[in-house]
């Protein structure tokens, strides 16, 4: 503890809300990319029934989205330090903008799955790049960047399912549309208010977040996020359809959801994280996610549990996102946007599988598995940081 408090004593400590005008561009753009995520929650019931499709057919949306972001993220770093940040987040937009319009006008699941995945390349492109910039020009230092960050993400979540489901009564094409709208307000946003920012001086290679992952701090963070992205992506992806609910009601819910997240990730984090230390915050709130899911498991019979649960677990959330995204940082010597990408690769392509294994195991056994499995795979994100933990020195 006495290494970690140095290290926050020699950031700056600038108000958060101090910050350059680039950095609040690109926290804006980032509150419009996260919101594209929430927007298509509320909706997938409706596209398995209005496109005769399986629970496990429609996951393949996330499976889809998440892989092809893990797999993209190898190679970001290479990109934004040929193109230059603000080309690379630029591009990125430009390809959410592109793909989410061709899914809201596809006739069927295969299409939507197919520019899901055209969806997740632009998501990798943009999230990498956007984490990297936020954390380099702020003023306020590193872990105040990151908990920038953690509330644009949780903004766009909540607000995300919101209207997503005012869209989604409308139609399920709806919000595709919304998040094609949305994200070419963003890259508006983007484009005349972000200056233009010197590349790297070092080029990364496309090895290089091969590289980074030697560095065992950097892994097990991945690896913990691996497992801990399981039960997330379980929770986030395949709650709506035990809950059996409309597209409106199920926007509230995901809205609350995503409210506590926003919240606990600005203003909870840091409290608690100042008292008892990111690693032990990280044991305590991985186990209360395991914890959770194990309650939706054990109750989803019972609507009332399922979507208490689903709330309650946005605090747990938003307290741990703020926690892992910090350690990222500081975990490696490599530089952000290489470490970034290697954390972002283990934890997406690894946790890509989870809903729609998700949506399998509801088909093959019952509704509950699924919650189970979740708790399963977080509690095991516990051990595998604490089996770390030597390597977290940094942190």
């Amino acid at each position: 503890m006495a290494e970690k408090e140095g290290n926050l004593e020699e950031e700056p400590q600038e108000s958060i809300l101090k910050q350059p005008k680039a950095v609040w561009a690109v926290a804006f753009a980032c509150v419009v990319a996260f919101m594209g995520l929430g927007l298509v929650d509320p909706i997938l019931p409706a596209i398995a029934t209005q496109l005769h499709a399986t629970p496990s057919q429609v996951e393949l949306l996330f499976t889809s989205y998440f892989l092809v972001t893990g797999v993209t993220m190898v190679v970001t770093g290479a990109v934004s330090s040929r193109l230059g940040y603000k080309t690379t987040l630029l591009s990125g937009l430009g390809l959410i903008v592109l793909f989410s319009a061709l899914a809201g006008s596809s006739s069927g699941v295969a299409g939507i799955v197919l520019f899901r995945a055209g969806w997740g390349l632009g998501n990798a492109l943009f999230i990498a790049t956007a984490l990297a910039v936020i954390v380099q020009l702020s003023n306020a230092g590193t872990e105040r960047a990151v908990i920038l960050y953690e509330a644009a993400l949780g903004l766009g979540i909540s607000v995300g399912p919101l209207l997503g489901g005012a869209l989604g009564g409308i139609s399920w094409r709806g919000p595709f549309f919304g998040v094609a709208s949305l994200m070419l307000v963003g890259f508006a946003g983007l484009f005349f208010m972000l200056p233009r920012l010197e590349k790297p001086e070092h080029r990364s290679s496309l090895a290089d977040p091969f590289r980074a992952l030697r560095h065992r701090g950097l892994l097990t963070l991945g690896l913990t996020a691996l497992c801990y992205n399981f039960g997330f992506f379980t929770m986030l992806a395949y709650t709506p359809f035990p809950l059996h609910l409309g597209a409106h009601a199920l926007g509230l819910i995901f809205f609350g959801w995503g409210v506590l997240l926003a919240i606990t990730s600005v203003f909870a984090a840091p409290r608690i994280q100042a008292r008892f230390g990111t690693l032990p915050t990280m044991y305590a709130m991985l186990t209360l996610i395991a914890l959770d899911l194990l309650a939706m498991g054990l109750g989803v019979s019972s609507r009332p549990v399922l979507i208490a649960a689903v709330i309650l677990g946005g605090a747990f959330l938003g307290i741990n996102n703020t926690m892992i995204t910090t350690a990222v940082m500081q975990a490696s010597p490599v530089e952000r946007p290489v470490a970034s990408a290697a954390y972002s690769f283990v934890r997406f392509v690894g946790g890509a599988i989870a809903p729609f294994l998700a949506g399998k195991l509801a088909e093959w056994f019952y509704p509950g598995v699924p919650f189970f499995v979740g708790a399963a795979a977080t509690a095991v994100s516990v051990v595998v940081l604490f089996s770390g933990r030597a390597y977290l020195k940094r942190v």
